[in-house]
C-alpha cells in the first residue's frame, strides 16, 4: 500500500496487516503520530489492506 509520511514528505510502498505492524516496519513510535486510513483516523489495532491509502501525520503540541 502507499503510505504518505508527513514528517518526511515522502510516499513509500509498504506491506503490513495492521497499523501497529506498519509503524514497526517504518520504525515510527506510535505515540508521536496519528494514522489516517482512507480519510478516517484509526487506532493502532486497525487492519490494513493493499487498497488502503494511509497518511502518517506528526503530532504537534505546544504551549
Amino acid at each position: 500500500m502507499k503510505v504518505y509520511i508527513e514528517k518526511t514528505g515522502k510516499t513509500v510502498n509498504v506491506k503490513a496487516a495492521s497499523v501497529n505492524a506498519l509503524l514497526k516496519k517504518l520504525n515510527i513510535n506510535p505515540v508521536t503520530v496519528l494514522v489516517v486510513k482512507n480519510g478516517t483516523l484509526v487506532t493502532e489495532d486497525a487492519k490494513l489492506s493493499e487498497k488502503d491509502q494511509i497518511k502518517i501525520l506528526a503530532v504537534v503540541s505546544g504551549g
